[in-house]
């Protein structure tokens, strides 16, 4: 009853994930994101601690298809879960576990792939990363909201949207966005809505944290 997906931005060397779900407090749970490493999505029967193991292990210099691998070796329980890695080099990889519920499907596309579960049909993933192809030149974080919007657009999950995430680690150790709707009716456009309302200040924060001499007021 989710879908995910995780991209990096050639340009910038951004990597983020963006989320929604049916259940309360996606962001809390599902992406896992390190700036220059890359990012970790694990969902259905979710377990937080597979993210930060994927990023130690993507950190150590594993690929993305290596990191799933080595995480779907070490979970027992791993039939539950459903995965998704990128690495530094913009490379992906995914894992369905066999107790994953339908409809699920990823999809890869050029520094992205997209992951869902519980969907209303197959093709929500490649609505997803095509989305996120479709203008290389936009923010990184504009580019993974339009996949969610685009997943939603073409039918998303079986039940009723309440929260959703929009994550984007750039150079720094703290996020260079980090975004959420923990429960609301809609919550993609009140994700859209946040984000628009952010994008100006963005880099204005970043500039408060490293050389507040020369801040600007926000």
């Amino acid at each position: 009853m989710t879908f995910s997906l995780i991209g990096r931005c050639a340009r910038t060397g951004q990597i983020g994930a963006a989320s929604t779900t049916s259940a309360l407090a996606v962001g809390a749970r599902v992406q896992a994101v390190a700036a220059g490493v890359g990012a970790v999505l694990t969902q259905h029967r979710t377990d937080p601690r597979l993210g930060p193991r994927g990023i130690a292990l993507l950190r150590s210099g594993c690929s993305a298809a290596a990191t799933v691998a080595a995480l779907v070796a070490s979970t027992p329980d791993i039939g539950w879960r459903q995965l998704a890695a990128i690495d530094a080099a913009g490379r992906t990889a995914h894992h369905h576990g066999a107790q994953v519920k339908p409809a699920l499907a990823a999809a890869h596309g050029p520094q992205v792939v997209a992951i869902g579960n519980i969907l209303a049909n197959e093709g929500v993933p490649a609505a997803m990363a095509a989305a996120f192809a479709a203008d290389p030149s936009l923010p990184l974080a504009e580019r993974l909201l339009r996949g969610l919007e685009a997943g939603q657009a073409a039918g998303g999950e079986t039940r009723d949207l309440i929260s959703a995430s929009l994550l984007v680690m750039a150079d720094q150790a703290f996020p260079y966005v980090d975004l959420r709707i923990d429960q609301a009716p809609a919550p993609l456009p009140a994700l859209r809505a946040l984000w628009d309302a952010y994008a100006p200040m963005a880099e204005a924060y970043v500039t408060r944290a490293l050389t507040p001499d020369v801040a600007p007021v926000i």
